[in-house]
């Protein structure tokens, strides 16, 4: 394997404000201010709130971009086949298109590169020495957050009557099925001698849904923030006791939450 690239050595312009997983959820202003309910059209914050997820999606575009790169360039073919890695660079040609309909849309929608920060949770993913972690928590765990993402960001594109934003939002969500079957076969393929190898993955999986359930935040019903989107789950290679114990684990920090507070 070859020398990890640290966070702190991705290149960005002085637009981007760049902040720690640690910092991201330390920050009240985005774990809490109504972002556990979804976007409804009439309310008098949505404008802001969805300006505030497409920017996210955009700068998880670039990690994305950056996280399948180092993972088809720090193997050698010995650790990861010849196919693994041109999955990978493909990845990092849909990602790159994602980036660049994201800036479109940032124009869509009046946001600017920056407005937003840029927390570096996904690529901090990707620097998993073992690059079955890598699969299992990029491109399942975050690939799949993308899924929800996209599609709960579509369905509010229909409300908002918004043809443009809806059919970049399908486009992408298409790639991103792609990406976790990836993902999901890859994992299953190099683990298939080393049940042990696999199940830690899984746990890793595990631990990043629970950080990006964000307090409850996903679920199956109309009214959450993410909708938990299980039939392009299911097409991309979960399992439904896998997408069950997603939206479980969701709901008892949505109940530890609203205890809490």
């Amino acid at each position: 394997m070859r020398t990890q690239l640290p966070p702190s050595g991705l290149a960005r312009d002085a637009r981007f404000h760049r902040i720690t997983t640690a910092e991201r959820f330390a920050d009240e202003r985005v774990n809490g201010a109504g972002e556990e309910r979804r976007m409804d059209p009439a309310s008098n914050d949505v404008a802001d709130r969805a300006r505030r997820q497409r920017h996210g999606i955009f700068v998880g575009e670039i990690q994305a971009v950056e996280g399948a790169g180092r993972t088809a360039f720090d193997y050698s073919i010995a650790e990861t086949p010849f196919a693994m890695k041109l999955d990978m660079a493909r990845q990092c040609w849909d990602e790159a298109r994602h980036v660049e309909i994201s800036l479109l849309l940032g124009d869509h929608m009046g946001t600017d590169v920056g407005e937003y920060s840029e927390a570096v949770t996904l690529f901090e993913a990707a620097c998993h020495p073992d690059p079955v972690f890598r699969l299992a928590g990029v491109n399942r765990a975050l690939e799949g957050l993308a899924i929800d993402v996209f599609t709960t960001m579509r369905d509010f594109a229909t409300e908002m009557n918004d043809p443009v934003l809806h059919f970049c939002e399908d486009w992408m969500l298409a790639d991103e099925v792609t990406h976790v079957k990836m993902g999901s076969t890859w994992l299953r393929e190099l683990t298939k001698d080393d049940k042990e190898r696999q199940t830690k993955a899984l746990e890793f999986q595990r631990t990043v849904d629970g950080l990006f359930n964000f307090r409850g935040m996903r679920g199956e019903n109309r009214d959450a923030a993410i909708r938990l989107a299980r039939k392009f789950r299911e097409m991309a290679g979960f399992e439904s006791d896998e997408i069950d114990g997603i939206a479980a684990m969701a709901a008892e920090q949505r109940a530890q939450y609203a205890t809490a507070y």
